[in-house]
């Protein structure tokens, strides 16, 4: 019998290197002091395996970016359906702040990304693709599912390993999110950015081998709202999620086919969305849960349960995304991926936590370290950050980030249609379509800086030469 065994190699493959980087982590204490996440480590064991190794064997890294992409929808409507504490609403100015903070990153990484490209065409690299550069908003803002999917359609355009090199900015994205977010939390702390009582909650906390000690109590991973000879509580609120992102696919379908009343505009639309599934699926998430609210049946759903199942997806999407890298393809794009890895990560360490302790008002380090994540990793990798120092979510965070996605999304469709733009000038040879990118970032900039200006007024540039502007209240 002929059945197709290639999911369950990869699944099988990749949980082995989780396990393998569990007992690093519990042996070897470097990883342990630096908190290193097991799936980061478990992607480098395996990026030279699916390199050099498992293709002599048969077995290639093409179905571990299609894994990523599912994945990272998939833990976008874990956490979106997760009942949350008092959050903000639709009209709250924490909701637009968060929401402005993620737009500025996509126009300050999209800009260096084009100049640095436009500059290494002008010079060094004159065959560079001209859509080189919005990898780095691509990879860092948006995710690796994102990155791989629409730099996969620039393959058709002519750029050579697009995919793969969408994969690169991700994988070197999380390791910015990784040891960035590390370094901003301790710097932080000890700079006094974090708020008294949590910085104390944390010093009374110990460094983990990444696995209890034997006779040390267990915390409650998850709870039962469903009996167990009627159905599963986990297959029930595995099935919630799964049936959203069913219904995310539908919507993104019906939108595809009305979009193909609008000509070739509609049609690369339509592709770009396909790409960001991710907030379809959090948006109908949403949905979801106003939903069952509303039938008072939002019980039945469990948070931590939820939890676990975001925090499975992404551990194996963060180690898949890592090993699917191909080498061979990186290595011929070295130098833009090392320049622009390293100006965005620090662009991104410096720009977010200078806003966000202007814009905010309160929990303004939480939010801090939500939108750095995000904008390096994941939201799942700014979910890990501030779980570092809010373990159970207590504050409305991470609620008012799931609020944001669906504003994001509307005022992002304009970068979302500017994306394919520089793409056309390598089919074209007219650059005028990568000056018109060029302009739409700008304007998301300057959106980005008038918004700044009107939510933090005459704290927008007090202590400008200052990183981290303090204020009397806070922690120090």
């Amino acid at each position: 019998m002929n059945f197709h065994w290639a999911l369950f190699l990869d699944l099988g493959t990749i949980s082995a290197g989780l396990l393998v980087a569990t007992l690093i982590r519990a042996k070897v204490r470097f990883f342990q002091r630096y908190l290193i996440p097991n799936a980061l480590t478990a992607g480098f064991i395996l990026l030279p395996l699916y390199n050099f190794v498992f293709p002599r064997l048969g077995l290639n890294a093409g179905g571990l970016g299609e894994l990523v992409y599912h994945l990272l929808s998939i833990s976008f409507v874990a956490m979106t359906l997760r009942r949350s504490g008092p959050a903000g609403t639709w009209g709250d100015k924490r909701i637009y702040s968060t929401s402005v903070g993620i737009l500025s990153q996509y126009a300050i990484q999209a800009l260096l990304g084009l100049a640095v490209t436009y500059v290494l065409m002008r010079t060094l690299m004159p065959s560079l693709f001209p859509s080189f550069g919005f990898l780095l908003p691509l990879g860092y803002a948006l995710g690796p599912g994102q990155a791989y999917a629409i730099g996969q359609g620039w393959e058709a355009f002519g750029f050579r390993g697009g995919g793969t090199i969408g994969l690169t900015f991700a994988a070197l994205g999380f390791l910015w999110a990784c040891f960035g977010g590390i370094f901003l939390v301790n710097f932080g702390i000890r700079k006094g950015w974090l708020e008294k009582e949590y910085a104390d909650r944390l010093a009374r906390k110990g460094i983990r081998r990444g696995v209890y000690a034997p006779g040390e109590n267990l915390p409650a991973g998850s709870y039962l709202t469903t009996e167990t000879e009627a159905i599963d509580s986990m297959t029930f609120n595995t099935a919630i999620v799964l049936v959203v992102y069913l219904c995310a696919y539908l919507l993104l379908s019906l939108i595809t086919y009305l979009l193909t009343f609008a000509g070739k505009l509609g049609h690369d639309l339509a592709v770009n969305l396909w790409a960001i599934s991710f907030i379809f699926a959090a948006l109908v998430g949403l949905v979801a849960k106003t939903l069952l609210k509303k039938l008072r049946v939002e019980h039945t759903v469990d948070n931590q349960t939820l939890t676990r199942l975001a925090g499975l997806s992404v551990d194996l999407m963060v180690a898949a995304s890592i090993a699917a890298i191909s080498l061979v393809v990186v290595t011929e794009y070295w130098l833009p991926i090392l320049i622009l890895a390293l100006l965005g990560g620090v662009l991104t360490l410096v720009t977010v936590p200078w806003i966000s302790s202007r814009m905010f008002r309160d929990h303004k380090f939480h939010r801090t370290l939500i939108i750095f994540g995000a904008s390096t990793g994941t939201l799942p990798t700014g979910l890990a950050l501030l779980r570092s120092i809010d373990p159970d979510f207590e504050t409305p965070v991470a609620s008012d980030y799931m609020y944001a996605t669906g504003l994001t999304f509307v005022l992002a469709i304009p970068f979302i249609l500017s994306i394919n733009l520089p793409a056309y000038s390598a089919t074209t040879g007219n650059m005028n379509y990568f000056l018109y990118a060029v302009l739409v970032s700008v304007g998301y900039l300057i959106f980005s800086v008038l918004s700044f200006l009107f939510i933090s007024r005459s704290r927008a540039f007090k202590a400008a030469n200052h990183v981290w502007m303090h204020e009397p209240h806070d922690g120090r």
